[in-house]
C-alpha cells in the first residue's frame, strides 16, 4: 500500500464512467497539510505571533508517506483498515449491480465491468482520503493543545480547503471548538485566516 495520486471522485454507471471535478482526490492537500503540521508543530509562548515561510516544493508521495509515519505511527494500519472498509463496499456494489432487475442482462455486465475497471483507483483514492483527514484531525488536536489563536496563509484553494476541514475538524470535538474562516486583503494580497476561540493567544502565519 502506499500514497499517491489517482483523480476526481468517478461516478460509475451502465452507461459509462464518468468524474465529478468537483470532489478532488484528497492527495492533491496532503502537501499542504503536512507543511503545516510542520510549521505548527512546536513550543509556543502565549500572546505571541510566530512567522513561517511555507516550504513550496512538493514532497514526492514516498516523502509524504515518511513524514506521516513520523507525526501518525499508526498510519500503515490505518491503510490497512481502510482498505478492508472500501473493499467491502465495492463488493456490496457489485452484489447489487449484479441482482439489479432494473438492467437489462448487457446494461448489467456493463456496470460490472466498469466497478472492475475502477477498483484500483476507488481502493487508493479511499485511502488518500482516510490518510487526510488523519492529517487533518492531527492539525486541529495541535491547534487545540498549543492554544493556537488563529491561523493565517495564503488565499490560496489549497490552503483555504485543509483550514476549512481542520475547522470541521475542530467543531466534531467531544466540547466543540468555535472557530470562523475568513478571506481578507492586505496590500493588495488576499490572505486566509483561521481564527480559533482558545483561552490563550498564539498566532501563525504561513506566507
Amino acid at each position: 500500500m502506499e500514497l499517491k495520486y489517482v483523480g476526481p471522485k468517478p461516478i460509475i454507471s451502465y452507461t459509462g464512467i464518468e468524474f465529478d471535478n468537483n470532489k478532488e482526490d484528497k492527495y492533491t492537500y496532503l502537501n499542504i497539510v503536512v507543511q503545516l503540521l510542520k510549521a505548527l508543530d512546536h513550543d509556543y509562548f502565549e500572546d505571541k505571533t510566530y512567522n513561517y515561510q511555507a516550504y513550496t516544493q512538493r514532497l514526492t508521495s514516498q516523502e509524504l508517506y515518511d513524514e506521516l509515519t513520523k507525526l501518525c505511527p499508526n498510519i500503515k494500519a490505518l491503510m490497512q483498515r481502510e482498505n478492508h472498509n472500501i473493499e467491502e463496499e465495492i463488493e456490496h456494489n457489485i452484489h447489487r449491480a449484479e441482482e439489479n432487475s432494473v438492467l437489462n442482462a448487457q446494461n448489467r455486465e456493463v456496470l460490472l465491468s466498469n466497478i472492475n475497471i475502477m477498483h484500483d483507483y476507488l481502493v487508493q483514492r479511499s485511502i488518500n482520503k482516510s490518510v487526510y483527514y488523519c492529517a487533518v484531525d492531527l492539525l486541529a488536536e495541535l491547534l487545540k493543545k498549543d492554544h493556537i489563536d488563529h491561523v493565517i496563509t495564503p488565499m490560496f484553494q489549497t490552503f483555504f480547503h485543509v483550514l476549512h476541514s481542520v475547522q470541521g475538524s475542530l467543531k466534531k470535538q467531544k466540547s466543540p471548538i468555535d472557530t470562523a474562516l475568513d478571506v481578507f486583503e492586505k496590500d493588495g494580497t488576499l490572505f486566509v485566516k483561521l481564527q480559533v476561540i482558545n483561552t490563550k493567544k498564539v498566532n501563525s502565519l504561513i506566507s
